[in-house]
């Protein structure tokens, strides 16, 4: 029971770390806790959620857009139950896939909790009760994230849940209070507002999507409310009172002032996740830990302590799944004596709404901070010819390129698929790229793509269709 490597975690950033370093010939072994491999992600996080939201999406659409199209359908209804199921069944898919990879690539899995004991040695505990202890010579922390708790309130996944609750609740609420206008919280907040809810979203901060550039989250704040989401930002949730049928949420300014009360009949809590290192022995190791609980880690992956290292949502930087695959991809070819490299400057974040919101690179307000002088070229989508065919104009695209050397330094993007959109600009950044080498590629027309090579061409004041 002596591996080259242990991955202690099976999420996005722990199976594809445990995948690579077998590809490259290493023994590897991975520790999972649940019945199922994927982690976070695929079990109750990024697959259920996305599940949810293109059922829903489809909903609406027959509810209210067919008919625009001449396309006569009866009111849809919802089945509940099969509602969800397609949900389970999106889950049960990716994780059966996962299972296959690790068996396919000769990866031995160990069912429990783990324990660092000391450099080297894993103890796994199975649900059982037995323990055995595993051995090798790297250890990988890719335990993942867990849910932000809200002081005051007690999550029990009924009437005050996570996001774990908010995709299986057992009926739609009347009235749903989102506190958080993150991406957790705006996308499931989505689903069930498509499916009749009344939803309301509470947010510490003065603006949605923290973090994101402000342009977009302003005007995608806009087009939430057109949709039917009401908005109560700069205010702070301070207790949720569940004792009648209906729950009573109080909502204060975060600036201080008087308290509000709102009904609700689920509260969803979405104020971010924290990193999950529950359990490993990380104090008593002397694992160095920031003030945030995430491991500390250098450029290579690696602790303090020799032959530890950790990835994805347990160290620093964005929580996102293929943040933590390129990590576990990087460390992995790392410990095989490759170059494992991540170009932090380049990690795509989509939000799954309708429509999408999507982002790569610097947003104007870091530009700004950073003192670094920037052109803007903005296209949007209701000059596009593929979007005014499809009645799909909400948004645009933006690019903001370096005034100096014309390198594209962001892209975001508000638009139907936007997700898929903001490739276009991750590859031409990576390669770094400039807006007129966007502006001078051809783009097939009609295609949504399009709006993203115009405003390529805005940044030097050229595009044609605006």
């Amino acid at each position: 029971m002596s591996y080259d490597l242990i991955v202690i975690g099976t999420g996005p950033g722990g199976y594809v770390c445990a995948i690579r370093a077998a590809q490259l010939g290493l023994k590897v072994a991975v520790v999972e806790k649940r019945a199922t491999f994927g982690g976070t992600c695929l079990n109750i996080g990024c697959i259920p959620s996305k599940a949810l939201l293109h059922a829903s999406h489809l909903f609406e659409e027959a509810a209210h857009n067919f008919a625009k199209l001449g396309i006569v359908v009866d009111t849809p209804k919802l089945d509940h139950a099969a509602f969800l199921a397609f949900k389970d069944k999106a889950v049960e898919g990716n994780t059966k896939g996962v299972d296959f990879l690790i068996k396919k690539n000769k990866i031995t899995p160990y069912r429990g909790t783990a324990t660092i004991t000391a450099p080297g040695k894993v103890e796994v505990k199975a649900e059982d009760g037995s323990v055995q202890t595993v051995e090798a010579t790297a250890i990988v922390i890719a335990t993942g994230s867990d849910v932000a708790k809200l002081p005051g309130v007690e999550i029990d996944e009924a009437r005050v849940v996570s996001s774990t609750g908010a995709i299986a609740l057992d009926k739609v609420p009347g009235k749903l209070v989102v506190v958080g206008a993150g991406v957790i919280g705006l996308e499931l907040g989505s689903v069930w507002r498509r499916l009749g809810a009344q939803v309301t979203v509470v947010e510490f901060l003065d603006r949605i999507l923290p973090g994101m550039d402000l342009d977009v989250a302003k005007s995608f704040q806009r087009i939430l409310e057109k949709q039917g989401i009401a908005f109560k930002l700069g205010s702070k949730v301070t207790g949720v009172d569940t004792k009648g049928k209906v729950s009573k949420v109080t909502v204060e300014p975060a600036a201080g002032g008087e308290a509000q009360a709102i009904e609700a009949d689920v509260v969803l809590v979405a104020i971010g996740r924290v990193p999950y290192t529950e359990g490993l022995g990380l104090e008593a190791l002397g694992v160095e830990t920031d003030k945030r609980g995430r491991v500390v880690t250098d450029h290579y992956f690696r602790t303090n302590v020799p032959g530890i290292f950790a990835i994805g949502d347990a160290i620093a930087g964005p929580m996102l799944a293929h943040k933590a695959e390129d990590e576990g991809v990087a460390l992995a070819e790392l410990l095989a004596g490759q170059a494992g490299h991540v170009n932090y400057d380049v990690i795509p974040a989509v939000v799954y709404t309708s429509p999408e919101v999507a982002s790569v690179g610097k947003t104007e307000e870091e530009l700004k901070q950073a003192g670094i002088a920037y052109k803007v070229g903005k296209f949007p989508f209701l000059a596009n010819g593929r979007a005014k065919a499809n009645d799909e104009t909400d948004g645009f695209v933006k690019v903001l390129a370096d005034e100096a050397t014309d390198r594209v330094l962001g892209v975001h993007i508000i638009g139907v698929e936007a997700g898929e959109l903001i490739h276009e600009a991750a590859v031409l950044m990576e390669f770094g790229g400039s807006s007129e080498d966007l502006a001078r590629t051809c783009h097939a027309h009609p295609t949504r793509s399009e709006a993203v090579k115009e405003a390529a061409m805005a940044v030097e004041k050229r595009a044609i269709h605006m």
